[in-house]
């Protein structure tokens, strides 16, 4: 896994060629048990670092679209899965939690509920206030900027622009992770600002 701008944050890809961008996953390292995001599956060198790390506490899939490798990674880690509450009664795989804005995932890694993506309540997670993690709604196809999921894929793109305002609205957040593109590891606020202003 790639070392990321926090000295407990790796991520992992995979290259999709119909987007031209890749597709990452997630592992936060915390002191209770470490979780990840949106896991792709994970090569066994990848594999073996996360062991190395103390292997997986929990798993969080931000969005029914964002499963991928949960369910192999669930099968040898004994890791829980948690999803977001407003899909409970239609996500495709079993969750041992269900996620609602607000709720603390782990020590210092909160979620926030978003409105007007492709599916209901769309998680994002904040990390110490400083770090903002997305699934699909906020997105990076280019490096240096961010962008919204495509027009035709939103259920409500004025709820979806304000979940945008929302986000760009937090005070210190310095690093987007995004779930689809290209990481913003400075300036994370004023890139969220101007994806904001944008709609």
């Amino acid at each position: 896994m790639r070392a990321l701008h926090r000295p407990d944050l790796f991520s992992w890809s995979a290259f999709d060629a119909a987007r031209n961008v890749d597709f990452n996953g997630l592992c936060v390292v915390r002191p209770g048990g470490n979780v990840l995001v949106d896991p792709m599956p994970l090569s066994d060198h990848d594999r073996a670092h996360i062991e190395a790390l103390g292997g997986v506490a929990w798993i969080v899939v931000t969005n029914s679209d964002h499963t991928r490798a949960t369910d192999a990674i669930r099968a040898w880690s004994g890791a829980k899965v948690a999803g977001p509450a407003a899909e409970r009664d239609r996500f495709p795989i079993g969750c041992d939690r269900w996620l609602a804005d607000g709720d603390t995932v782990a020590p210092g890694l909160d979620a926030l509920a978003l409105d007007g993506s492709k599916t209901p309540g769309e998680l994002a997670l904040v990390l110490d206030q400083t770090t903002l993690i997305t699934g699909d709604l906020v997105r990076a196809h280019a490096g240096g900027s961010l962008m919204l999921l495509p027009a035709a894929k939103l259920a409500d793109p004025a709820a979806a622009a304000g979940s945008v305002r929302r986000l760009a609205a937090l005070p210190h957040i310095t690093a987007v992770l995004v779930g689809d593109g290209w990481p913003v590891f400075r300036d994370g606020g004023a890139r969220l600002s101007e994806l904001a202003a944008a709609l």
